[in-house]
Order: structure tokens, then sequence, then C-alpha cells
């Protein structure tokens, strides 16, 4: 199979050419990392599971794509499943990254040779890409869930790498190995685990993304065991951590009626409507300001749209504007109004033509406290 051309394609669109990632994605075959994938099809209303073996041109174009992969849909992992399987339901719990986001997490965390590094495993392809630009020895891969590490591990060394790999908890420690240069999280973490400033040397470096935002967040461990950094100035996201098979469910179904059907308090928007998930920068700002919302929304055949807003505490917002150029009517209930920071957020947005949330300050103290900052905006994890 000619995948070398595939992948010197890809490597010519994720990083400029003769560079070393250039190189390491060009060089590295990502198709035998992730032999099945999930792929959405909507003749099915869900997503089918692909098989690479059984169609090597499909398998070629998918894996040499810049585009994330997933992998796992629920508890049930695509090479668990048979070719053609059909997913109507679940959440995406595990992924290969688009190579691209990989490497920019690298670019952030400033890899270069003599780095001893701690990256996360999925599939092993951006621990492969390490791999190949640092040394093996001087890696190691760490995940939850003792198939991904057991699988990885197994495609890792077919190619020629051998880092360490180890089942870890990357959100409470304690990390495996020793002191670390840098900690690379392709999972997204709530607030820096006090873990990853124990682990890191000093001056070391930690890149991560913040969960539920399009954070990506870097800092450089300080004398006194704490970090400092900065927020970067693009948007990413990385999927949320578990402990489990699945991601538990946080909301209440209960919650979710009453949004849809509750009367609650009754205001008009002072803002066309949002649909908070499909923006990087309103998304980042609500989940600093009431973290956990979750949100649904829905187009209706008369061009109507409703969006749904609901926190594991019961609150409950549901939004509805009988046009794209009208504003909504807005239902609110439970024991917090979760509409309203959102209309300051708008506020803000219209006033100041951005939100503060890309190129903030970072500071995190020993035991894991993590503060933003920006002009005279501050907001705590």
């Amino acid at each position: 199979m000619d995948w070398q051309k595939h992948a010197r394609r890809l490597a010519d669109e994720v990083d400029r050419p003769g560079s070393a990632w250039g190189r390491a994605v060009a060089e590295t075959p990502r198709h035998l990392l992730v032999p099945r994938w999930y792929e959405r099809d909507q003749a099915a209303e869900g997503r089918v599971v692909r098989d690479g073996a059984a169609d090597p041109d499909a398998w070629l174009a998918a894996a040499y794509s810049d585009t994330t992969l997933v992998t796992r849909v629920g508890a049930l992992h695509a090479d668990d499943a048979e070719p053609g399987t059909v997913v109507t339901s679940g959440m995406s719990t595990s992924s290969s990254t688009e190579p691209s986001l990989v490497v920019k997490m690298y670019r952030h965390a400033e890899l270069t040779y003599g780095c001893r590094t701690l990256v996360t495993t999925g599939t092993g392809y951006g621990t492969a890409l390490a791999c190949h630009r640092l040394g093996a020895n001087l890696v190691t891969s760490v995940d939850i869930d003792p198939y991904l590490v057991d699988s990885a591990t197994d495609r890792l060394t077919s190619i020629g790498h051998r880092p360490e790999t180890a089942v870890c908890d990357l959100t409470r420690g304690p990390l495996p190995g020793d002191e670390f240069d840098r900690i690379v999280s392709t999972v997204s973490v709530p607030t820096i685990p006090p873990a990853w400033l124990r682990a890191l040397r000093p001056g070391g470096r930690l890149v991560t993304t913040i969960t539920g935002t399009g954070l990506i967040l870097y800092a450089d461990k300080t004398p006194d065991g704490g970090a400092r950094g900065r927020t970067a100035y693009e948007p990413a996201s990385f999927m949320a951590p578990r402990q489990g098979e699945d991601y538990e469910e946080k909301v209440p179904e209960s919650a979710w009626e009453e949004a849809k059907n509750g009367d609650g308090e009754t205001s008009v928007s002072r803002h066309f409507l949002v649909f908070v998930p499909e923006t990087w920068n309103i998304r980042s700002m609500l989940q600093l300001h009431t973290p956990d919302i979750e949100h649904r929304h829905r187009w209706h055949p008369d061009r109507s749209h409703t969006v749904w807003m609901t926190h594991p505490d019961g609150s409950w917002a549901r939004a509805h504007a009988i046009a794209p150029q009208e504003v909504p009517v807005v239902h609110q209930g439970g024991p917090r109004r979760l509409w309203d920071p959102l209309e300051e957020i708008l506020d803000r947005l219209n006033w100041m033509g951005e939100l503060p949330v890309y190129g903030a300050r970072v500071t995190i103290t020993p035991d894991g406290e993590t503060t933003l900052t920006r002009g005279g905006w501050t907001a705590t994890l």
C-alpha cells in the first residue's frame, strides 16, 4: 500500500515543507494506528463503523486527511464493532486528533530535542509524532483506558516506536516515570491538576485545553511550584476527561423537560439568537462564568429557531426566535438564570468588539488554582 505519498501531502497541509514536524507527519503511517473508525452517515442517521482493510482507498483518504477520526462512541470502540454497525446515539469518547491540531499543541509546548515529555495516548498517533521528533526514550504516553494503552502500544511497536506507556488518570495522578520537561494533554481539563505541577521540572511547560471552552492554555513552572503562561489566540477543543467507560449524565431529565415545556420567567432578549456551542469566544466566556451548561437547538421547518440550555443543578432556559433576524423570547427557571450571563457576554462583545479570553495571562498556584486575566477582566477556573 503506497501510503507515503498521502502522508507527504498531509504533511504539506499541516506544516511548512521541510520542518521537523512536517517530516514526522510525512513519515508516520497514521492508517496503521487507526484501522477502524466511525464516520457520519446522513442516510443511516448515525455513525457507521468503517474498516480500513475492507476499503483501502477509503482508509487512506480518511487517515491522511486533516480531520479527527472518532474511534469510540459511548463504550463501543470501533475495533470491537462489526464493520457497518450504525450507532445513532452516544458521545464520542476517543479519537485520533486532526494532525494539524496535534502539531499545534506540540508547537505551543516548544518541544525540542532532549525534552522528556508526557503525552496522552488515544490511538497513539500523537505519541508516534512525538517519538519521531524526540526519540521514543524521551516519551511517556498515558491514558485512562487500558484497551487504548494496550492497542496503541502494540501498534506503535509495529511501526518501530517503543515509548513508555501506562494506564493513568491524568487528571488525578500520580503520573508515571521521572520528572518531565513537558506535559501535553490532548484531553481537556476543567482546571490544572496539581499532579502535573509536581511532575514538571523547574521551568517545564504544560499545554492543555480547558473543558467546555475553546481555550488552549500553556504555562511554565515557576520557582514557587506554580506556573505562569497565557491562553493562545487560536481556539481548539478536546474531549473532556472521563473516569469510567462512558461519560455520566450530569443534567437530570427533569431539567430538559422543564426547558422544553416550562413557562418560568419570560423576557425578550436584547440580541439575535445564538447557539453557544457554535461559537468559540462566547462559549469560552460562558463556561468560565457558569461551568457545565449543556446546550441543544433545533431549526424548525418554518425557519424559526429554538435553543435550550440546562445545568446539573436543574436550572434551564429556552429561547425561541420566529426568524433569524428577530430577537428571541426567553423563558428561564430553576435556581439560577442561565440566559442572563449570556446576555451580558453579548453586551460586552457588541460594545468591545472582542472578548478577553484569548491572549489572557494565566497564573496557576501550586495547588492548581488557575486564574485568567486580561485588562480589567479576570476569571478563576
